[in-house]
């Protein structure tokens, strides 16, 4: 029998990133039961009231009133990355698993104290990695699994979103554009995305990384609009990655594998298409040349990703993904950071 439905507070704040979306993957999710929103700036209630209709408990201005009244099993953490790391210490104290916004902190120690504090306390932390879900992914995984590419030896991802939006008085305005609350740019916003993509496909984890970030579209920024990584593997393979605000608008991406056995390549966007993202060589089975992938029309977004993440909490499901598995990818990115600052390769995790 599928377990009650999970208790939620939705925690947020002026300015909180994908609400919308994240109110309305609450509404529609079965496995989410009653909501209690915190907002301190109650910038929010309006519209948690107008999505959420008869699933909204309650609303908070003081996250001490939030967790004594309704008691939630499951938080929804969606703050600015400076904010987030004592909320989400103070909700695990309270036995909350959690599901937060990406990076959900400005140094990769204080997410990596949030892990062990959810490990020690048999709770799950799970990151907004909802690409995991999408087709495709699950398809290349499997591919993977049955020897496609084979051993890896290199690797290539790019990620690039529109220049348009750092160019707008709003943006540079907002925490988006501030490191010190940001704590990163395009590669710990969106790029991290598809870093997650190249490690929970490979198995693999970043040793070493260095490269360059900085701004290269001449914009008054904080933050970095353009990222060039270059990163040496646990199994001693080598992969690159570019992650930048660079278009007029939309996105390009791309993820590559080269190994023993073949080759596999994925994109959602320009460079490939949502109908056929996913291609793939066999060196063992040459014959049938370069084979593809027709993508099913299912849905995607955070709506899947959060009922896959509600019924681990439950106990229903594996967790999609583990918090080891999000320190990984944010060690790295912060990693990255210091090391392109220096000029220098820097191990990641040392």
């Amino acid at each position: 029998m599928p377990a009650d439905p999970v208790s939620v507070a939705l925690v947020t704040e002026a300015g909180g990133a994908h609400l919308e979306a994240y109110l309305e993957a609450l509404r529609d999710a079965p496995e989410c039961g009653e909501v209690a929103v915190f907002d301190a700036s109650g910038e929010c209630f309006p519209k948690a009231r107008a999505i959420l209709g008869e699933k909204l408990s309650a609303v908070f201005q003081d996250p001490g009133r939030l967790l004594a009244a309704a008691d939630p099993d499951f938080a929804l953490v969606s703050l600015e990355p400076v904010h987030a790391p004592p909320l989400i210490d103070r909700l695990l104290g309270a036995d909350c698993h959690i599901f937060t916004e990406k990076p959900a902190c400005i140094r990769a120690a204080d997410l990596a104290a949030l892990v062990a504090k959810a490990e020690e306390r048999h709770l799950h932390l799970f990151f907004a990695f909802a690409n995991r879900l999408l087709p495709a992914v699950v398809k290349m995984r499997e591919l993977i699994a049955a020897g496609i590419p084979g051993e890896l030896y290199g690797a290539e991802v790019h990620f690039a979103a529109d220049q348009t939006r750092v160019r707008g008085a709003a943006y540079q305005a907002s925490w988006y554009a501030d490191r010190a609350r940001a704590g990163g740019g395009h590669l710990a916003w969106l790029g991290i995305h598809w870093l997650d993509l190249l490690l929970h496909l490979t198995g693999r984890r970043v040793v070493e990384v260095g490269g360059f970030a900085g701004i290269v579209g001449g914009q008054p920024l904080e933050i970095e609009d353009s990222a060039a990584l270059a990163m040496r593997l646990d199994n001693g393979a080598f992969a690159t990655m570019t992650s930048g605000y660079y278009l007029d608008r939309g996105y390009h991406s791309h993820l590559r594998l080269w190994g023993s056995a073949g080759w596999i390549e994925y994109g959602e966007h320009l460079g490939g298409s949502v109908e056929t993202p996913l291609r793939w060589y066999a060196n063992a089975e040459a014959a049938a040349g370069v084979r593809s992938f027709d993508n099913p029309d299912t849905p995607r977004g955070y709506t899947p990703w959060l009922r896959a993440c509600l019924r681990a909490a439950s106990g229903e499901d594996p967790a999609p993904v583990t918090g080891r598995e999000a320190l990984a990818v944010v060690d790295t990115i912060y990693t990255f950071y210091e090391a392109a600052k220096a000029g220098a390769m820097r191990r990641v995790g040392g």
